[in-house]
C-alpha cells in the first residue's frame, strides 16, 4: 500500500473547508478532484511560545488502536515514527457504495481511531486541523458526506464536528480525487485534560445518499495520517 505523501500533484486542487462543530452547523461543496485512489487523514496541531508548551520528547502516543465496520480487524496498517511524531494509517476496507445491487450497510461506513497521548502535567493540547485525500466516483443524483468529529474519552460530551459534501455528476461521475483541509474555529476548540494521559477519539464517517434509485456513486479511503508533532500545528496550552 503506497501511503500519500500530502503533496499535490500537477492536477491536484487542494479544497479548503469550512467546519461545523456541535452547536455551529456549517458545511462546504468539494468543487475540484484529480485521478488515483488513496486517502488521508491529517492531524496538524499549531506550537504556541515555548513557555506554553511542553517538551516534545515528553509527548508520546502511548497507545494506538480502532473501531467501526469501516476498518474492521486486519484491516489497518500502522506505523510510528522513530521519533513517536507521526502515526500512519492505512486503510483497505473504509469503501461506501450505493446503487443498484449494493446492501443498505454500503451505504454508511464509520472508522473511529483510538489514540492514548502521554504528555507532561500542567498542560494540555486541542486538534485544530485535519486534512483528508480520497476517491469518489458519484453519478448525477448522489451525494457523498464526509465527516469527522473529535473528542477526548475523559470529556466525551464536548466534540468537535467537520463536515463536508460531495454532489455527484461532471467530473464526479467519471471518478477524481479530492484533498481537503478542515479547521476547527478557535472558539470551537475541544481541548484535552491537564496531563499527563488522554485518550484522542477521531470518528470519521462516510454517508452516502442517491436521489435517483438507478444512480451509483462510491467513496473510498486507503489512508490516514495523524502528525502529532510540536512545530507544526499542535496548539498547547498551560492549564
Amino acid at each position: 500500500m503506497r501511503l500519500f505523501d500530502g503533496a499535490k500533484g500537477q492536477d491536484e486542487a487542494f479544497i479548503y473547508t469550512s467546519p461545523e462543530t456541535t452547536g455551529i452547523g456549517a458545511s462546504a461543496n468539494f468543487e475540484q478532484l484529480l485521478p488515483k485512489m488513496k486517502y488521508l487523514t491529517g492531524f496538524l496541531f499549531a506550537g504556541l511560545a515555548a513557555a506554553q508548551s511542553p517538551d516534545p520528547s515528553q509527548v508520546q502516543i502511548a497507545g494506538l488502536s480502532f473501531s467501526g465496520n469501516g476498518c474492521p480487524q486486519g484491516s489497518v496498517s500502522t506505523s510510528l515514527s522513530s521519533d513517536r511524531t507521526v502515526v500512519t494509517f492505512g486503510f483497505d476496507q473504509f469503501q461506501t457504495y450505493i446503487g443498484p445491487g449494493t446492501a443498505v450497510t454500503d451505504h454508511t461506513k464509520n472508522c473511529q481511531l483510538h489514540l492514548t497521548l502521554r504528555y507532561p502535567s500542567g498542560f494540555s493540547f486541542a486538534v485544530i486541523d485535519s486534512t483528508y485525500h480520497g476517491y469518489a466516483q458519484l453519478d448525477a443524483g448522489v451525494t457523498g458526506t464526509f465527516y469527522s468529529s473529535y473528542y477526548f474519552s475523559e470529556d466525551a460530551a464536548r466534540t468537535a464536528t467537520t463536515r463536508t459534501s460531495i454532489g455527484g455528476g461532471g467530473v464526479w461521475a467519471e471518478g477524481q480525487v479530492y484533498t481537503k483541509q478542515d479547521i476547527v474555529p478557535t472558539a470551537s476548540y475541544v481541548r484535552s485534560p491537564c496531563g499527563s494521559t488522554s485518550i484522542l477519539n477521531v470518528n470519521n464517517r462516510i454517508a452516502l445518499t442517491s436521489a435517483d434509485a438507478g444512480a451509483s456513486g462510491l467513496i473510498t479511503d486507503d489512508d490516514a495520517t495523524v502528525a502529532i508533532t510540536q512545530q507544526i500545528h499542535l496548539r498547547w496550552f498551560s492549564c
